[in-house]
């Protein structure tokens, strides 16, 4: 059965972020695929200082005490992963980004033919900012972004806001409709034959390298 893994990255465990990632979990299971929510938290999270420790060590240098090496050990269980966040001063969460940063880069290689999709949640402005932000570690990882029929966003004060919020929770099972196809579809090609794409070695380009 696919498994889709979504990332709370509020501190609330069950405020406005909450809600709308367990309307996309309900409607998941709804149709036939696992759906475990993973609340970021409210310890202190460190950035990641690029220290390309986790290249030798297999894992983050910063050990396992915010979740992040604990996530990147499971990764292979997932099908999916949603990325939920609230919108702080127009941008998500800065926890949540320390925590995607960190997990993208030590663990980036698992993410490959992963379907991906962002969540933003906010009282009422600065959802598309955020929303563009968080689905910009789907496409660096060669993931596949899932949508809907509206940008993935919720609005409220309040997860009673949320829940009145009659389009965000519509947009929140259509993703959760689209998603479960679209992982169902992938495991017919597997048990068709259908084989992943086969990527060249990655080349990185820097700029004063380039020949005028």
């Amino acid at each position: 059965m696919p498994k889709v893994l979504l990332i709370n990255g509020s501190p609330h465990p069950q405020g406005c972020t909450y809600t709308a990632l367990r309307e996309v979990a309900d409607t998941l299971e709804k149709n036939g695929v696992t759906a475990e929510i993973y609340q970021v938290g409210t310890k202190p999270i460190a950035g990641c200082i690029a220290c390309n420790a986790c290249a030798a060590r297999g894992k983050c240098v910063f050990g396992d005490n915010d979740g992040v090496n604990a996530i990147a050990a499971r990764l292979d269980e997932f099908d999916g992963i949603i990325v939920g966040a609230p919108v702080y001063y127009g941008g998500p969460a800065a926890q949540l980004c320390a925590f995607l940063d960190r997990l993208f880069y030590s663990a980036g290689g698992k993410m490959a033919g992963k379907l991906g999709a962002a969540v933003v949640s906010c009282r009422r402005g600065g959802s598309t900012a955020s929303f563009d932000r968080l689905n910009k570690y789907f496409t660096i990882s060669n993931m596949h972004v899932v949508g809907s029929q509206y940008w993935n966003q919720v609005h409220g004060f309040t997860a009673d806001d949320v829940r009145r919020d009659a389009e965000g929770m519509q947009t929140m099972r259509v993703l959760g409709q689209n998603m479960a196809w679209l992982l169902r579809c992938i495991e017919a090609g597997r048990k068709a034959g259908i084989e992943p794409p086969v990527y060249e070695p990655h080349v990185f380009t820097h700029f004063h390298s380039i020949e005028g």
